[in-house]
């Protein structure tokens, strides 16, 4: 089979697969695509049967006839989803259009991906069948754990909108009804005295957490990094070791440890619980960082007469920052939505946005709790973002990737 040609000016062209058989392969694969969906679908109206059924027909319908008459599959595609989402519309308003288009989008590639072998793009042209479905099997569990592990945040973010006191979705959110939404659980998070002083006593401490942790944390990877240290793998074991015991023993320790020199309840001992808890994530990423360092270019300031300090600030923190950054962020985050460790080393003085969190679900069962939980979210979210911008301009500076 032909995968690429070369037209009259000399541009490459890639053409579509060998087709597989129409009926003995295409039909029924998208057919059983088709099968799932429906049996979703029907559940939602106790009929997963007669969903699954009228799916199997669905597939091997759309399979059939896009790669039969429809050889454009961007308009292929647009006439499905559409057709798709009003069918959606018809059965669940505003909200099953919405269903019915996503549906509507997966499928129409799907047809397309099986009828015209792109499944086979991924693997070499002598792969088995074995292989080649193996490779796609791989690709799919893949698929399947990264949306099993985000669908909870996908789940919470709608509902932090719930006009109702739920926890689930109403029919008026099913529906995209404006009035099944509100931001009433936000402006319960922004004027409630709890909620404001369980967030302000978090500002107050992750940061002076991330403060010591990227301290000691940056300090420690650079005398482990360093080869005449003696003992340097179980010294690095034990600093790490934090992240690595389960947090209750952790959380118990220093609970007995810090109740008989009296810091069992006060802030600096919630700061220092944190800050050890944050040290590996520095310690882990600065030494990632040092991987790579030019030990030359210390020694080259030693030779001009520098003193170990000014080296350190001139020389080695600027190509080390980004690790710095990067830690400190893990710490940050560590100490944000840390509920563990405070609850046995905390008072009611110290109650962090997490404590609150877990009192809501406790003893209230208040749906701010969903608004809150977006809020991190999305914090989360921009600080892991500056995180792999810094690790990217990390490797840059290294001369690891292009720039």
């Amino acid at each position: 089979m032909t995968d690429a040609t070369v037209n009259d000016t000399g541009d490459e062209l890639i053409l579509d697969k060998g087709e597989p058989p129409m009926w003995g392969f295409t039909v029924p694969v998208v057919a059983v695509f088709g099968g799932f969906f429906g049996f979703l679908a029907g559940n939602t109206n106790d009929a997963g049967l007669m969903g699954f059924i009228l799916g199997l027909i669905y597939g091997g319908a759309l399979g059939f006839i896009l790669n039969s008459f429809v050889p454009n599959r961007t308009a292929g595609r647009w006439v499905v989803i559409g057709l798709t989402a009003v069918l959606g519309f018809v059965l669940g308003k505003w909200g099953g259009a919405a269903a019915g288009a996503i549906v509507g989008a997966v499928m129409s590639w799907v047809a397309y991906w099986i009828g015209r072998g792109h499944y086979r793009d991924g693997v070499p042209i002598y792969a088995t069948a074995g292989q080649t479905l193996w490779h796609n099997t791989y690709l799919f569990i893949c698929g399947f754990i990264f949306f099993f592990l985000i669908a909870p945040i996908l789940t919470i973010i709608p509902l932090s909108f719930n006009a109702e006191n739920f926890f689930t979705f109403t029919p008026e959110m099913l529906s995209l009804s404006p009035e099944g939404y509100s931001l009433k659980h936000y402006q319960d998070f922004f004027t409630n005295s709890d909620w404001q002083s369980a967030m302000w006593n978090s500002l107050k401490i992750a940061p002076m957490a991330t403060i010591l942790a990227v301290g000691f944390g940056t300090l420690a990877a650079i005398g482990l990094s360093q080869p005449h240290v003696p003992f340097r793998r179980a010294i690095m074991a034990i600093l790490i070791s934090p992240m690595i015991v389960p947090l209750i023993i952790s959380a118990a320790g220093m609970y007995f440890f810090y109740s008989r020199v009296n810091l069992q309840g006060t802030y600096l001992g919630v700061v220092l619980a944190h800050a050890a808890l944050g040290i590996p994530f520095v310690i882990i990423t600065v030494t990632a960082t040092l991987v790579g360092f030019d030990r030359s270019l210390t020694r080259a300031s030693a030779n001009l007469g520098a003193d170990p300090v000014t080296t350190f600030l001139r020389i080695q923190m600027p190509l080390i920052l980004p690790g710095v950054i990067s830690g400190g962020l893990f710490a940050f985050i560590t100490s944000f939505d840390e509920v563990v460790v405070v609850l046995f080393v905390g008072s009611a003085q110290q109650k962090t946005l997490p404590w609150q969190m877990f009192i809501g679900l406790r003893e209230q069962i208040s749906p701010t709790i969903l608004a809150v939980a977006t809020i991190l979210v999305v914090i989360s979210i921009a600080l892991l973002t500056t995180v792999e911008l810094l690790r990217r301009r990390s490797e840059r500076m290294r001369g690891l990737a292009p720039s």
